[in-house]
C-alpha cells in the first residue's frame, strides 16, 4: 500500500479524507497539533474503516520537528496538506498568527518533500483566493482579486509558493480550491466539532438547535443578493474528501498535464444563509432562533463554483445534496451531545 501523509488529518476535512483514502486502499499517516481537533477522531476513523491510522502529534511550525519527522518517514509517496488555521474572522483579528501557521508550515513541508524526493502534494486551497469575484459562477481562470482577509491571502501566497516550487523542483502539485464544506460522515462517527465558538455556519446552526448556543447570528442582511444574506456554495464534506483521493491518484498515475494544476471543488450552486437555515428547519423539524447582526469583516457577498473543469478533467462530481449534508450534520451533533 502506498503511504500518504495527511497533515491536519484529525481536523474536519482531513479526517473525512483519511477515511476516503483508507477506503481506497492507501496507508495513511496523520500529523496534527490538535489545536482545533481531538484524539477521539482516531477512534471514529478506525470504526468506519476498520483500520487505525498512524498518528503523530506534531506542530509543523517547528522546523526541527518537521525535519526529524521526514527523516523517519522518507517512504511517503504523497502529501495532502490541510494543516492551517481557517477562520476568516479570526484571521482579521490575528493576522500574524495566520501568516506563521499557514505559510511557514507549508514551506517546511515542501522543503522536506524536496529533500526526500517526495514528488506529489495536494494542497488544501480555498475559493477565498478569488476575493470578491467579478462574475459568477467562478472558473479557475478568473483573476484573483485582492484578498478580503488574511486567511484568503495566506491561500493566495501558498498557491504562489507551490507554483514557484514546481517550476524548479521535481514536484507536482494540485490545489483544490474548495468552497464551503458541510455535513458529516453518514455513520456519525466523525464530523465537524470546532473548539470554542463555531466560525462556520452549519455547526453554529446545529449547536443552536441543540441548545448549546442561545441564538444564531446572521452576519448582515443588506448584501446585494435576493434575500440580503451572503451566498456560498455548500458541498458535502465526503464529496470533498473523495475529490482529494481522485486528485492524488491523478498525480500518482502521472496523469497530470502540468506540474501545477488547480481545480474548483464545489456543487456549482449558491445558497444564501437564510436558505440554509430554512432547509435545516424543514429537514429536521427544528426551529432556529436567529437574529441579524452587523456584517463580519472579510466576508464577500457571493461565491459559487463553476466545477466543469473538475467534472471533465478529474472525472469527479459532487453527488450528495444539501439536505443530506444538513441531516448528517444534525445526526452528528446529536450523537456528540448524547455521548
Amino acid at each position: 500500500m502506498k503511504k500518504i501523509l495527511v497533515t491536519g488529518g484529525l481536523g474536519y476535512i482531513g479526517s473525512h479524507t483519511v477515511v476516503a483514502l483508507q477506503k481506497a486502499g492507501y496507508e495513511t499517516i496523520i500529523v496534527d497539533n490538535l489545536s482545533n481537533s481531538s484524539l477521539n477522531v482516531l477512534g471514529g476513523i478506525a470504526r468506519i474503516t476498520n483500520v487505525s491510522p498512524t498518528f503523530e502529534r506534531l506542530d509543523l511550525r517547528y522546523k526541527a520537528e518537521v525535519v526529524d519527522f521526514f527523516k523517519r518517514h522518507s517512504d511517503i509517496e504523497g502529501v495532502i496538506h490541510f494543516a492551517a488555521s481557517k477562520a476568516v474572522g479570526e484571521s482579521v483579528e490575528k493576522p500574524l498568527y495566520y501568516y506563521e501557521n499557514n505559510i511557514h508550515t507549508l514551506v517546511y513541508v515542501l522543503q522536506e518533500c524536496v529533500a526526500h524526493g517526495i514528488e506529489n502534494i495536494i494542497f488544501s486551497s480555498s475559493c477565498t483566493v478569488y476575493g470578491q469575484p467579478e462574475t459568477l459562477p467562478i472558473t479557475e481562470t478568473a483573476p484573483t482579486q485582492a484578498a478580503a482577509s488574511p486567511y484568503g491571502n495566506t491561500k493566495q501566497i501558498s498557491e504562489e509558493i507551490l507554483i514557484d516550487t514546481c517550476a524548479v523542483e521535481n514536484m507536482n502539485a494540485i490545489s483544490l480550491r474548495y468552497f464551503n464544506p458541510i455535513g458529516a460522515h453518514k455513520s456519525a462517527e466523525i464530523g465537524e466539532l470546532p473548539i470554542g465558538v463555531p466560525q462556520n455556519l452549519v455547526p453554529y446552526i446545529t449547536q443552536t438547535a441543540a441548545g448549546i448556543r442561545e441564538k444564531l447570528s446572521v452576519f448582515g442582511d443588506d448584501y446585494d443578493t435576493p434575500d440580503g444574506s451572503c451566498i456560498r456554495d455548500y458541498i458535502h464534506v465526503m464529496d470533498l474528501a473523495e475529490a482529494h483521493v481522485v486528485a492524488l491518484e491523478r498525480l500518482l498515475d502521472n496523469k497530470n498535464e502540468e506540474k501545477y494544476e488547480m481545480f474548483n471543488v464545489g456543487t456549482g450552486r449558491g445558497s444564501s444563509v437564510f436558505e440554509v437555515i430554512e432547509a435545516f428547519e424543514k429537514g429536521t423539524g427544528e426551529n432556529l432562533d436567529y437574529s441579524v447582526v452587523d456584517r463580519r469583516p472579510g466576508d464577500v457577498t457571493a461565491v459559487y463554483a463553476d466545477t466543469s473543469k473538475a467534472n471533465k478533467v478529474l472525472g469527479w462530481k459532487a453527488r450528495r445534496t444539501m439536505e443530506e449534508a444538513l441531516a448528517s450534520a444534525w445526526k452528528w451533533e446529536q450523537k456528540v451531545r448524547n455521548s
